[in-house]
């Protein structure tokens, strides 16, 4: 059950961040079932997970709608991101082992290398280490709420489909970004890893602005 649960979760996960499930598009749990090759049960399962991280709306009985996002949505996002995060990084900092900070090494290298290659699927990829990324941090914040909260704004699909917008020099300056932090937790610096921390989510604020939908003209 816990398996196939999974296997929809993801598959329906990655197909809202490839855009292969646009915004608003109603996906059937018997879609999905028949996707994923599990029952409905488990689907729904998937489905609620889907819900609470902000992929989708389900709708009783039915199956679920893709989330779409506004501006306002965006900026929300990244507000909430600008305030806990350097929070949690200057937490982190004291605390880290030095098991933490070479898996955050490898991680930070890795986005880099896929950020100068650009091969196929890279956006994707980066994606998932810009999350391991974070997440990791958070999770040697010795703050296990934070560390609870933060997934739901670091994996949130409008954060995940940024990168798809970006120049390459942005993908270059957030993987550079990452690798900075991680000097700054090296040092057990909290205010450099925070303010780092912070120039990166603004950044990413930045970039983000162009690809979310301008809202709706004000009627007079």
């Amino acid at each position: 059950m816990a398996r196939a649960a999974e296997k929809a979760y993801r598959t329906v996960r990655e197909r809202i961040l490839r855009g292969e499930y646009p915004a608003a598009l109603r996906i059937t749990e018997q879609e999905i079932a028949d996707a994923t090759g599990v029952s409905r049960t488990p689907v729904r399962e998937a489905l609620r997970r889907l819900q609470a991280e902000g992929f989708v709306t389900v709708i009783a009985n039915q199956g679920a709608i893709v989330t779409e996002w506004s501006a306002t949505d965006t900026d929300d996002v990244f507000e909430l991101r600008a305030l806990l995060e350097p929070y949690g990084a200057a937490r982190a900092a004291p605390r880290i082992t030095t098991e933490g900070i070479e898996e955050l090494r490898a991680l930070a290298q890795a986005q880099y290398a896929e950020c100068e290659r650009r091969d196929d699927g890279f956006i994707e990829r980066i994606g998932n280490l810009n999350s391991q990324f974070h997440r990791l941090i958070q999770s040697f914040s010795g703050n296990h709420r934070l560390a609870t909260l933060m997934p739901v704004l670091i994996e949130a699909p409008l954060v995940m489909r940024t990168f798809a917008t970006y120049e390459p020099a942005e993908l270059l300056r957030s993987a550079s970004h990452h690798i900075e932090i991680v000097s700054a937790l090296e040092a057990r610096d909290p205010e450099w890893a925070a303010a780092v921390m912070r120039s990166h989510i603004h950044a990413g604020h930045s970039s983000s602005r162009r690809s979310a939908p301008e809202p709706p003209a004000q009627k007079l």
